[in-house]
């Protein structure tokens, strides 16, 4: 919370103890020796942290004194001065900082300090440029400090202010975070019996968020309230963690339904009816697990029927095989299949995940960007 400045620090007065007479009027330039043997304002920088004269290649001092005793003291001089610097819309934030100036030993009774010109007493190098910020103005000021102990001051103001520049922060912080979050709302996509692969891709993009919520507070002042970046990649966490969250219960209640459909299975074998010879009967087979292209071909020789679709699609995640035997004239028997079917559905929780997330996520963007923007 501080920013350095390198400014030339030009003052004014008039002394007629330094006049002297001139034919042609012009002025006396001197450097930096003769300072020391007149007097000179003695100007000091207000919250100031570090600050110095510039001494290459000698001091960087300049005096000129002109016929009439008006006198300009010029110095080059490089200040770091403190910033109370408001993060709460960090990196969405602007800056105002301010440089004060204020005599140090006289009071506003024998020293009285004032801008020559008003904000034209500022000129800055237009070809001036910030990594992080703009300059977008500055403006002068001044006003009477009080010390309970020495009295009143006239203290001048410096004021600019600085906008952050959003680019870098949008490819460092926020579309990385946003990948992520769109990366895991792959894995609603994904077989919820891939296990390995939706708890893998979970894992992964919470961690990568954990990092960049860490590598964006290491360069942050530790500032006890809550900044912008903080809220969206706080909630781009959240909404990570709960894709992982939301596999979790899909796995649960899957493990829970193949259990009851599993013990619904073995109580109808037993209930089943034994082949009779002589007459044509059907068989199901209700098979579970995942069934490769193999499986699939293997049946091939059988005809196929249609089957009946009357059954809800919650409940036809199975693969079921009517299998009919027939007698022939010949004496010999012929398999033919007169239904085949291979139906998998995704659960019900990842059908609606795939559109209350990127629902949810997109109109907090909204509501996000439209406050701080």
């Amino acid at each position: 919370m501080d920013f350095t400045m390198t400014l030339y620090l030009r003052h004014y007065w008039k002394d007629e103890r330094l006049s002297f007479p001139s034919t042609t009027n012009k002025s006396m330039t001197f450097d930096g020796r003769l300072v020391k043997k007149i007097w000179v304002p003695d100007v000091f920088f207000v919250h100031s942290k570090r600050s110095f004269i510039h001494d290459t290649t000698t001091d960087n001092i300049m005096l000129r004194v002109y016929p009439d005793g008006h006198v300009l003291y010029s110095l080059r001089v490089t200040v770091t001065a403190a910033c109370n610097m408001d993060f709460s819309r960090f990196p969405l934030d602007s800056q105002t900082c301010t440089l004060e100036l204020e005599s140090y030993a006289y009071t506003d009774e024998d020293l009285m300090l004032y801008w020559k010109s008003g904000d034209e007493s500022l000129s800055t190098d237009d070809r001036i440029s910030l990594s992080q910020f703009l300059i977008q103005k500055f403006h002068t000021t001044s006003r009477m400090a009080f010390y309970s102990s020495t009295g009143w001051y006239n203290r001048l103001y410096i004021n600019f202010t600085l906008r952050r520049h959003i680019f870098f922060f949008l490819l460092q912080t926020y579309f990385p975070a946003t990948l992520m979050v769109m990366l895991s709302w792959v894995s609603f996509w994904i077989d919820r019996r891939a296990v390995p692969a939706r708890v893998s891709l979970g894992i992964t993009t919470v961690l990568t968020m954990s990092t960049i919520i860490t590598g964006v507070n290491a360069s942050m002042p530790r500032v006890s309230y809550i900044k912008a970046v903080d809220i969206y990649l706080w909630v781009s966490f959240v909404f990570v963690f709960l894709s992982v969250l939301e596999y979790a219960a899909v796995n649960y209640l899957t493990t829970v339904k193949d259990g009851k459909e599993r013990k619904l299975r073995e109580k109808t074998r037993e209930q089943s009816i034994p082949c009779t010879c002589g007459m044509s009967h059907g068989r199901t087979m209700m098979l579970d697990g995942t069934y490769s292209e193999a499986d699939s071909n293997s049946l091939a020789g059988y005809t196929r029927a249609p089957m009946s679709t009357e059954e809800p699609p919650e409940k036809q995640e199975r693969m079921v095989v009517h299998l009919s035997l027939d007698n022939e004239s010949t004496g010999t028997k012929k398999k033919g299949l007169r239904g085949f079917r291979i139906i998998q559905n995704t659960h019900a929780i990842d059908t609606y995940s795939r559109m209350i997330f990127p629902g949810a996520y997109i109109f907090f963007n909204l509501i996000y960007w439209s406050v701080y923007c």
